[in-house]
């Protein structure tokens, strides 16, 4: 998809008018459209020429939706399509299923025009802003590893370069979820605190403060209705949601960082007792920067705003690891987290620009 282009869509649906209506509605706006009357006919579409979004029906004959989305996500030139369901299934667990499936969106029918042509045009320029940040990534990752072969006073240069790329990922997982924005960089602020109060040398905060900045990269691939709820979740959206630990540590576990951020990643909702996610690591077996994660994340999420709930403010959030001191949390880091606010007078950025 160029810049002038406004993108490609295909439309699958067994019922005639549903494509027409669909598809007069978006060439209107100005995108390619192909309609489709089945999965199998999609497919094959899709295959001979990658569209830039799919709109797709669940119930038609022979191959439903489910397993349409479960085909395009299985192969590489179509895996990452973004795909919208367009259904009149209501129920919360059609919508669950089709997330499953690896669909971004979901809009029931009847369906308000405003509203399908606003979540394609967001979902397509995410899906742009997405490539251009892969695209972003490889350049600079190519351009490091020149550098760094063919120059040993480059290390400065290489520093500057991976954090301006980790905060274009920084920026690109606000965009998707506003409602917490700034949280990645206030616990990253938070962590490095604690770990130089600790005493970690300058390596390692440099690795935690750019760990922290991305910590939670892994929920680009929820759901940005999840994400953005007023309410609380069911238990199995929270099932979801608590994937992203894993899937974050996925997105750059090929990434040549010089400090182990995948795994600090993959364990910062890991807890003292086992009790955490995704592996029920305890005590020591969990990365010494991931204890530290996991103390400023809470204290963070605590004493602010989020969709569900107002801000808790941060008395609360400093009894939240007083009480899980031992138990949820790293006793030496609880500690020294609490004597950063209580007698050195620490206090949370208060956007994500301090």
């Amino acid at each position: 998809m160029n810049e002038t282009d406004k993108g490609s869509i295909v439309i699958v649906d067994d019922n005639p008018n549903n494509l027409q209506v669909l598809g007069s509605m978006l060439q209107q706006e100005g995108y390619k459209v192909r309609p489709a009357l089945s999965g199998e006919l999609a497919l094959r579409a899709i295959a001979v020429s990658p569209p830039d979004l799919v709109l797709l029906d669940i119930r038609m004959p022979g191959m439903d939706g489910y397993e349409t989305c479960r085909r395009l996500k299985a192969q590489p030139q179509s895996a990452d399509i973004p795909v919208i369901f367009i259904s009149a299934l209501n129920e919360n667990e059609d919508k669950l299923l089709a997330f499953a499936a690896g669909a971004v969106d979901y809009v029931s029918k009847p369906f308000q025009a405003a509203e399908v042509l606003a979540r394609v045009r967001a979902q397509l320029q995410l899906h742009r802003m997405q490539r251009r940040l892969e695209n972003l990534v490889t350049e600079r990752t190519a351009e490091l590893r020149i550098t760094c072969e063919s120059l040993e006073n480059s290390r400065a240069q290489y520093r500057r370069m991976l954090e301006q790329t980790i905060q274009a990922i920084a920026l690109t997982i606000e965009k998707r979820d506003p409602y917490t924005a700034g949280h990645q960089v206030r616990v990253s602020a938070l962590a490095t605190a604690i770990a130089h109060e600790m005493g970690l040398d300058a390596d390692k905060l440099d690795g935690l403060r750019l760990g922290g900045m991305i910590h939670d990269i892994g929920k680009i691939y929820l759901p940005a209705e999840i994400l953005s709820r007023p309410g609380r979740l069911t238990n199995a959206e929270f099932t979801l949601v608590k994937t992203h630990a894993e899937v974050g540590s996925d997105i750059i576990a090929n990434v040549e960082f010089p400090w182990p951020v995948a795994k600090m990643i993959l364990q910062h909702h890991e807890r003292q007792d086992g009790s955490g996610y995704p592996k029920g690591e305890r005590g020591d077996a969990i990365l010494l920067e991931a204890r530290i994660l996991a103390v400023a994340d809470v204290v963070e999420a605590m004493a602010s705003h989020r969709p569900y709930r107002p801000a808790l403010g941060t008395d609360k959030a400093l009894d939240e690891i007083r009480q899980g001191r031992g138990r949820l949390y790293d006793p030496d880091v609880v500690d020294v987290c609490l004597r950063l606010f209580n007698e050195r007078g620490y206090q949370l950025p208060a956007s994500i620009g301090n």
